[in-house]
């Protein structure tokens, strides 16, 4: 069987020979209908899988949002901290 991965920029490919899985969880102990749901599972799972290049993304607009944070955290600090010294020299 072949089971297609779907990404913003690439569509992969893989062979999954199911037979052999099953096979490889029956020889565990599994029973044949748990074996073949769970390969049926993995068969399908396409849209579980995440490509390198969707993590790279993802990781990408967090460090973003992560360096956004911290700019605005230092702002809000020293405005604080100059209102803090405006309202100590005023008294």
């Amino acid at each position: 069987m072949f089971v297609r991965l779907r990404t913003k920029e690439i569509l992969m490919t893989y062979a999954l020979d199911t037979h052999a899985a099953i096979r490889d969880l029956e020889a565990t102990g599994l029973s044949s209908t748990q074996a073949e749901a769970i390969v049926a599972t993995i068969a399908k799972s396409d849209s579980l899988t995440v490509a390198k290049a969707d993590l790279d993304t993802a990781v990408a607009r967090l460090e973003a949002a992560i360096a956004t944070s911290e700019r605005r955290t230092i702002l809000a600090v020293l405005a604080v901290a100059g209102l803090l010294f405006a309202a100590l020299r005023l008294t």
